[in-house]
């Protein structure tokens, strides 16, 4: 039998590692299109389908989720790695982030809320739930509808990750990576530890 790795205390820490990359985008109070990254963010439930958002109360954003009772998700490409890390260490208070990066933003024909029309993948979302969590809030958002880039589709409509090329953040190290080689298949890679 392997020896186990040894593993030591690290004390508690705000990560798992790595976090998608996402944008969430919304209306400020006045009607102004605002977004930010977010890597404290996932799926939550399949009925209703929906995803979690966890946003400091002191962010532009969290007004104007929280004034829309909306958002959406948008999902960068890597080639966009840089564009996304602005939104992140930059205030809608402060400056149109629009404007700096030259993105665009779009507004979603399902909610009160706007997307970035570059990024690939964009989920919509109607806020069904507030959670108050210390120091940050956790919006849940219902998904109304998922938006793909045409080209990022098989023939049968399904998204494709090589063609998303969505990144990963490292919070440990403060770095962004790419998506790498498969390394197995869903619901199936685990069927070889079943009884035959």
């Amino acid at each position: 039998m392997t020896a186990l790795p040894q593993k030591r205390s690290i004390g508690a820490q705000t990560s798992v590692g790595v976090h998608p990359v996402l944008i969430v985008g919304c209306y400020d109070r006045a009607g102004r299109p605002n977004a930010m990254a977010v890597a404290w963010g996932g799926i939550c439930s399949s009925k209703p389908p929906a995803v979690a958002v966890s946003v400091r109360p002191e962010r532009y954003t969290h007004e104007g989720i929280t004034a829309h009772k909306a958002f959406t998700v948008s999902v960068p490409s890597k080639r966009y790695a840089a564009e996304a890390d602005l939104f992140g260490i930059a205030s809608g208070r402060d400056m149109d982030k629009f404007a700096t990066t030259n993105l665009t933003p779009v507004r979603s024909e399902k909610v009160d809320a706007c997307y970035i029309g570059e990024f690939p993948l964009v989920l919509e979302c109607r806020l069904i739930e507030t959670v108050e969590l210390g120091a940050h809030t956790q919006f849940v958002g219902e998904i109304v509808d998922v938006l793909v880039d045409e080209d990022c589709l098989t023939e049968n409509g399904r998204p494709v990750l090589d063609r998303l090329q969505p990144f990963l953040y490292d919070a440990f190290g403060f770095g962004y990576y790419g998506i790498g080689d498969g390394v197995g298949t869903g619901f199936s890679s685990g069927r070889q530890f079943l009884p035959r």
